[in-house]
């Protein structure tokens, strides 16, 4: 995994993200202190895929985004990209929106919405946390362009579950080419996947 320092922007949306965690319960108590470590470095992962593909896209949406992970970390880190994140959560979608006003994020926007009810297309789709592999490829696909990319942040048990959604991923003109493999940065050994599926 490439090392990601905690620049200044990293440093003050720790701080926000951190405020709006007391009033809302976006993450555990028990994950405050690993908010760096299982959280923001987690999100990132995507950077691994940016640098094997050398993939620059224009429009990226985070489905189910929640308090804000991983579009927050995404937007901070690459200003030049459009970020999009939604979830139907109206509490979680004020506080993304709340740290995003508190660092100035032009780049990102929040709708407060069901997936099926927008439309696309969308150069890349990414999801952490939200649904199995079958159901979250059923969302993301028909919302991405043709020769566009679904990144699904996993645990250990990617490769089951992308063999299981195979089918849906099939019939939704797409394939799963690669699995991007990292561990957070912690004591105790977590690993992580990202699934890349591409529309053809």
């Amino acid at each position: 995994m490439p090392d990601i320092r905690i620049a200044s922007d990293f440093t003050r949306f720790i701080e926000y993200f951190l405020e709006e965690n007391s009033k809302h319960n976006l993450i555990s108590k028990n994950d405050e202190k690993y908010l760096y470590e299982k959280h923001i470095f987690d999100s990132l992962g995507i950077k691994l895929f940016f640098e094997k593909y050398g993939i620059k896209p224009e429009k990226l949406l985070d489905i189910g985004c929640g308090g804000g992970f991983p579009c927050l970390p995404i937007a901070i880190e690459y200003p030049e990209l459009n970020v999009f994140g939604i979830d139907s959560i109206g509490k979680k979608i004020k506080s993304a929106e709340t740290i995003k006003e508190k660092l100035g994020l032009k780049n990102l926007t929040l709708i407060c919405d069901r997936v099926e009810n927008i439309s696309g297309p969308f150069d890349i789709i990414v999801s952490r946390a939200v649904a199995n592999m079958s159901k979250i490829s059923a969302y993301a696909l028909p919302l991405l362009k043709p020769g566009g990319y679904f990144l699904a942040y996993k645990s250990r048990k990617a490769k089951e579950e992308s063999k299981e959604a195979e089918p849906i991923i099939k019939n939704l003109k797409g394939e799963v080419i690669d699995i991007l493999e990292y561990r957070l940065p912690l004591e105790e050994v977590y690993e992580r996947n990202l699934i890349c599926v591409k529309k053809n």
